[in-house]
């Protein structure tokens, strides 16, 4: 894949969760409603523009959103046009079949304000999201996911490890801002929480994709791997799941579930961690010749 190529799936995957961000803050002051009644237009001269601060949340929103949709359906087709992997080809299609749903979706969000709409709305995104984010995982695949030679399976096992890391460590912020249990959960910390969990979700999908014989220093077997690829995959899973389960937590079992669901994901990268760590110290010790 091209460079160019390359920078455009991974600005359509930071758009995207950007705008999904941008939707949670949008969402939580209410401001989707200063433009409900003259959807698409807003409140300001000639329905185009702002009329307060409000509405300019909303307006702009709509704006990076209408960026964002033009960047995906843009690279999606070039994508196709120059024959880009197929994985990622793929996964770009699908999160452009599912723009115009996002659409009526999101138009139906500042019209009705209903908390099915909004966590459908939420819901649809984080497929898209998902689509982009995978795309950019293969885009960016290191080369020795494949295991095309020592250098390069190093390298690989660096973006794993690398990956892998930046879940753990964002993961406790997670526990953290698990809403409503231990800080305010207002719109900033909201913003927030959400920035952090597609963060940790995106790293899970780069985890889960990169995770190869090569990259776990076990050339040949696929246990490492599988294990590895395995726990990130089901972490991922949890993440993006409390991520939409989140717009419906006030309190009570739906606390619980959020931050047990968290502490869940912890221990899985942390298992994958151990995983990762012993196949690579098992592949050494078999490389040390005997002493005889």
């Amino acid at each position: 894949m091209d460079a160019r190529l390359r920078r455009l799936v991974g600005v359509s995957a930071a758009l995207t969760g950007i705008l999904m961000v941008l939707g949670v803050y949008t969402a939580a002051t209410g401001a989707g409603l200063t433009c409900a009644g003259r959807w698409p237009f807003c409140d300001g001269y000639l329905g185009l523009f702002p009329a307060n601060w409000s509405s300019f949340v909303e307006w702009f929103h709509r704006l990076v959103a209408m960026i964002t949709g033009f960047v995906v359906l843009g690279t999606t087709v070039l994508a196709w046009r120059r024959g880009a992997d197929r994985r990622v080809r793929r996964s770009l299609a699908v999160a452009t079949i599912l723009l115009p749903s996002q659409i009526i979706l999101g138009a139906l969000t500042v019209a009705t304000y209903q908390w099915a709409v909004l966590l459908a709305h939420f819901g649809t995104a984080s497929i898209i999201f998902t689509g982009v984010a995978l795309a950019a995982a293969w885009a960016y695949e290191p080369t020795g996911a494949s295991g095309s030679g020592a250098e390069d399976a190093a390298d690989s096992a660096g973006h794993v490890r690398s990956a892998l890391g930046a879940a753990g460590v964002l993961l406790p912020v997670l526990i953290v801002l698990t809403p409503h249990a231990f800080v305010s959960f207002g719109p900033t910390t909201q913003a927030v929480y959400y920035s952090v969990g597609l963060g940790v979700y995106a790293a899970l999908l780069a985890v889960t994709v990169w995770s190869s014989p090569a990259s776990t220093g076990e050339t040949g077997r696929l246990s490492t791997a599988s294990r590895v690829r395995g726990l990130s995959a089901t972490a991922a899973a949890i993440v993006v799941s409390l991520l939409v389960v989140g717009r419906l937590v006030y309190g009570g079992t739906l606390q619980y579930v959020s931050l047990g669901g968290t502490l869940s994901a912890l221990a899985l990268v942390a298992a994958a961690w151990y995983a990762l760590r012993r196949g690579g110290r098992s592949t050494e010790s078999r490389g040390v010749p005997g002493g005889d």
